[in-house]
């Protein structure tokens, strides 16, 4: 395996909080399935569903959504039941896994009924929290014994000793974790309920749009929106908390300033990423753009206030979360009564993005005319203009983590076959999927063959990876999970110059 020579330096708070929001989206994430099947059954059959509000409400509608007016049907429906066990318990086997395999998520899995049924009410939070610790413990445990036990018992040991532990963690999580995660979860809410009361929930995009910017999008969506929005909607059948952060409409308008009054390659891409954007969901394909101008954080702000405040000031919401981030999935689990409010969050909050961005990329649009015909590449590590400008990069050694390597690394790269290359992102879905796609396109047109690319998380990344490509916000940490591989950082999965320069290290 060939290896950069750079190292990976400790990235601070925003590193941690990426790391917990990588996690958190690994618990979440598989499991986006479960939560829009809950949203659709929730959508159909419940009492102000799209079927009793058109008039089909026969006794097998009235079963599954639990509201049955035949006195003699007592079953609950499904959308109780898989908010409050199936989905919690998902999520808890999900991270028990990432902790402690099959072992980790069974007993994950046991030990988080000990807080459902203990706290009574839709335990997201809770589910995050007991069922990977819950395996940790388990895999503690087990190491105490590793290697000691008689053989031929290592099953009775084992069974044994997982059943055990379950039970003692059921029953603590039953007694101890719930009533403290309900307090948390109950404070969570106030604050949230204090927010919208006085008006003030628009604020929370001070913060939301910046933290995604940085790639805490995972952290701030799947850690606090959508288990406080789920156990909302289960109430109200709605929530305006799923539409915060999901939102398409900032970052589309954005992208369409980008179109109309950008230059060079991030005008050109522009078209594109507003396809995928707005259309495929994936919002990580305008932050590079972001990145390019940082003052335009400033519009990304300004346009989620705005959707925000319009969804506050119409009721609206929606029933589940949208993931992807795509308007087709904003639509589909937007509920009858919500969808004036909610489209016309997407267009107000695009237009006044639109408008802010227009007057910041205006306003240094002569500057970025000059840079691009003096070739100056000052803000490479956001959006690479001199790479635009050229169409591809200048040397293999900018590939490697940081662009610190030297020539003499750059041509050992290159000494061994690469066979494995990833694109590692946090969850790892989405936009890697995408740019791992563009680069077997390209590796095809070249001829080369017998180089396996594919999309993992960077939680997932196993050391089995020759060459792994990040964003360049995330670089940092795929180094520090995998220090002994070619790391190349890109401002965008979508369009990178350096792709070109991939394929011609991967061909020698």
């Amino acid at each position: 395996m060939t290896t950069s020579s750079t190292t990976a330096t400790p990235g601070g708070a925003r590193v941690g909080v990426q790391k917990f929001g990588t996690f958190v989206s690994g618990m979440v994430m598989p499991n986006i399935a479960a939560f829009i099947a809950w949203g659709f059954i929730t959508a159909l059959f419940i009492q102000t569903g799209w079927l009793p509000l058109l008039g089909i409400d026969p006794v097998w509608v009235q079963q599954l959504g639990g509201w049955s007016l035949d006195p003699e049907v007592t079953n609950t429906g499904l959308v109780g039941p898989m908010i409050i066990y199936l989905l919690p318990l998902l999520i808890a086997n999900t991270g028990g896994r990432m902790v402690y395999g099959t072992r980790g998520g069974v007993i994950g899995t046991i030990a988080t009924m000990g807080v459902i049924i203990g706290a009574g009410i839709p335990m997201f939070l809770g589910a995050m929290i007991v069922g990977p610790s819950a395996a940790w413990v388990m895999k503690k445990i087990d190491g105490l014994w590793a290697g000691k036990i008689r053989a031929g018992f290592e099953m009775l040991v084992d069974n044994f000793s997982g059943g055990i532990v379950g039970m003692l963690l059921a029953i603590a999580s039953f007694f101890l974790i719930a009533p403290i995660v309900t307090a948390i979860s109950n404070g969570l809410e106030a604050i949230i309920a204090f927010l919208v009361q006085n008006g003030l929930l628009p604020l929370a995009s001070l913060f939301v749009e910046p933290g995604k910017i940085l790639f805490l999008n995972n952290a701030i969506n799947h850690g606090v929106f959508t288990p406080l929005g789920t156990a909302e909607s289960l109430e109200k059948g709605q929530s305006i908390l799923f539409l915060i952060e999901a939102n398409p409409g900032p970052g589309l308008g954005i992208l369409l300033a980008f179109l109309v009054f950008g230059v060079g390659l991030l005008r050109a891409s522009a078209p594109g990423a507003i396809l995928i954007h707005f259309v495929g969901g994936i919002h990580e394909i305008y932050f590079p753009y972001v990145l390019a101008k940082p003052l335009l954080v400033v519009a990304a702000i300004a346009g989620g206030a705005t959707g925000v405040l319009t969804n506050v000031v119409f009721q609206s919401g929606l029933r589940a979360p949208a993931s992807p981030g795509s308007i087709i999935a904003v639509l589909a689990q937007t509920p009858p009564g919500s969808f004036l409010g909610v489209i016309l969050s997407v267009v107000f909050s695009a237009a006044v993005s639109f408008a802010v961005a227009a007057v910041i990329i205006r306003a240094g649009r002569k500057r970025d005319l000059e840079a691009m015909a003096n070739g100056d590449d000052a803000l490479a590590a956001a959006v690479a203009k001199n790479e635009a400008n050229k169409g591809r990069g200048s040397s293999v050694g900018d590939l490697l983590n940081t662009g610190a390597a030297t020539g003499a690394a750059a041509g050992a790269a290159t000494a061994t076959k690469i066979q494995n290359v990833v694109f590692a992102c946090d969850a790892g879905m989405g936009s890697s999927a995408m740019g791992a796609t563009v680069l077997r396109n390209k590796f095809a047109k070249a001829g080369i063959e017998g180089v396996n690319v594919t999309n993992k998380a960077i939680a997932n990344l196993d050391g089995t990876e020759d060459l792994i490509i990040t964003q360049d916000k995330l670089t940092e940490r795929a180094a520090q999970k995998v220090p002994g591989a070619i790391h190349v950082s890109v401002d965008n999965f979508m369009n990178s110059p350096k792709y070109d320069e991939v394929v011609d290290m991967v061909s020698k």
